[in-house]
């Protein structure tokens, strides 16, 4: 049985005739998610899944957004995860997000899309500004991405300018400006792969 509270959408995956239900993330999830980013992000030849240790020193730093980590499942089993971290443009708060993962037998079949509108949507209920995501451009830009630095908005490092992007929402201000921060096991991510 679902509960009320603990869900937030429910579609239909496009290929199949089989309902995907979009949840906040419960501890008992996360041996499932450390899985599903595993799967989704494995490399031939190497050890470890940098995003999925990321998951788990977000959680261990205390900057998940518990809002705003999700999961999608088919028959209780997890098969997608999406997280936001509290992470700031200079000393002003808003949310980085990543990151959004999901096992390769349910890929390209819309599980990632309802992940990406749930957190879009929650972290916009929650009156964040923007939500700031690194990524290929021309597939975030259908779910309202646009590049940082035309809004002002800037990375740590420069290599990233042409792949940072923020999603403005509800509450943007124009004035929120200057260098983007994600969480600080975002620093750590380099000395993983």
């Amino acid at each position: 049985m679902v509960r009320p509270q603990a869900l937030l959408a429910t579609i239909v995956v496009r290929s199949q005739d089989v309902v995907v239900i979009v949840r906040r993330e419960l501890t008992d999830d996360q041996a499932a998610i450390f899985a599903v980013h595993t799967a989704a992000f494995a490399r031939p030849n190497a050890a470890e899944v940098p995003e999925a240790r990321l998951v788990d020193s977000l959680r261990g730093d205390g900057d998940v957004i518990s809002a705003l980590a999700l999961v999608a499942l088919i028959n209780d089993e997890v098969i997608g995860h999406v997280l936001c971290s509290r992470a700031a443009v200079d000393s002003f708060p808003c949310v980085g997000l990543g990151p959004l993962g999901v096992l390769p037998a349910y890929q390209r079949r819309g599980v990632g899309q309802a992940l990406m509108h749930g957190v879009l949507a929650a972290a916009d209920a929650l009156d964040e500004p923007a939500v700031v995501l690194l990524g290929d451009p021309g597939y975030y830009r259908r779910f309202g991405f646009q590049l940082a630095r035309p809004l002002g908005i800037l990375p740590t490092d420069p290599t990233w300018a042409e792949h940072l992007q923020v999603r403005p929402l509800h509450a943007w201000n124009s004035s929120l400006r200057g260098t983007f921060h994600f969480a600080r096991a975002f620093d750590g991510l380099s000395r993983l792969t």
